[in-house]
């Protein structure tokens, strides 16, 4: 029989992927950069592939390296909530989460049975507005933690996700062929909206903004129905939808961003869990998108697919 694979190796592989480097990864697992690099080579070993490649001074994984980051999710996600399940320390209390609305359909499901198996002693307050208005909320006092679109330069948030933003129109009517283009989008403070604008001011397209709202619920219905085109990250698109493209006279938009914000709470531990499950379930929904998909994400309803670069791993001495 097979010996079982090493927990602390793939925790060590995962840190390798998420920070970048082996030296970074070194430093979060409080080992030295020659144990990370011993450690690489007896997992290399015992998978019986290489996991990593040259890329200049430095390491990228290889496609089996891709491929055992995803088993390596697994096994650690599983391997934590096994633990928690059965510490007689659980966390108690209540957690006011807040999120968009675009979000909410997407990843909640995942976000909040993932972490309410693991603490089933605390109440969850979900909170869906538009990111302004989670800010607001969480300088206020009124949120503990916010999954939000992340803005670098208005608001701090710590990047959780990046994927990619959309032109979306109805897949049974040719709005987007009309002389001037008519619009909805979410309200003027909306990053999305601004981007949108930026491309289509740029590329001298017609428009005219004919719907305004801060639900998703609302966007997706002028889209649906014929009445406007919008802009929606991937993971907001419905059936029905049809993504535009640069054949369609549309231009390249920026990678939406999602990122996790703080409040100032009297519950730290509980919002520390939170924020971790947060990580782990949207890794968990790339992670069934890619084994569903090969080694793309679909990008659209209509067949784009895009491919998501290969981090550079530096590893001086490797």
């Amino acid at each position: 029989m097979a010996a079982p694979l090493d927990l602390d190796q793939l925790q060590t592989f995962v840190m390798i992927a998420d920070t970048g480097s082996f030296t970074r990864a070194a430093e979060r697992v409080h080992r030295t950069q020659s144990a990370v690099s011993m450690q690489m080579r007896r997992l290399e070993e015992r998978i019986g592939k290489h996991l990593f490649e040259k890329d200049g001074r430095g390491n990228r994984l290889t496609d089996e390296g891709e491929r055992l980051l995803s088993y390596a999710r697994r096994m650690i996600h599983l391997s934590r909530e096994t633990l928690a399940a059965f510490d007689d320390r659980q966390l108690e209390g209540t957690v006011r989460i807040g999120t968009p609305d675009d979000y909410a359909d997407r990843f909640l499901p995942e976000i909040m049975a993932r972490f309410a198996r693991s603490n089933p002693r605390v109440e969850l307050t979900v909170t869906c507005e538009p990111t302004p208005g989670l800010v607001e909320q969480l300088r206020r006092g009124n949120l503990d933690i916010a999954l939000v679109t992340h803005d670098a330069i208005a608001s701090q948030s710590e990047l959780v996700r990046r994927e990619p933003l959309l032109w979306v129109s109805s897949a049974t009517h040719p709005t987007h062929e009309e002389e001037v283009l008519p619009m909805a989008f979410g309200r003027p403070t909306c990053i999305w909206r601004r981007s949108a604008c930026d491309v289509l001011d740029a590329m001298n397209r017609e428009y005219r903004i004919l719907f305004t709202s801060w639900s998703a619920t609302v966007i997706a219905a002028a889209v649906l129905s014929g009445l406007a085109i919008s802009v929606l990250p991937e993971c907001a698109l419905r059936p029905g939808m049809r993504v535009l493209g640069e054949a369609d006279g549309f231009g390249p938009l920026p990678d939406c961003k999602i990122g996790i914000m703080r409040g100032h709470t009297a519950s730290p531990e509980i919002v520390e869990a939170v924020a971790r499950h947060i990580s782990e379930s949207l890794d968990n929904i790339s992670m069934r998108a890619s084994e569903e998909n090969g080694p793309f994400d679909l990008a659209a309803l209509n067949g784009i697919r895009t491919r998501r670069p290969k981090p550079n791993l530096v590893a001086p001495g490797w």
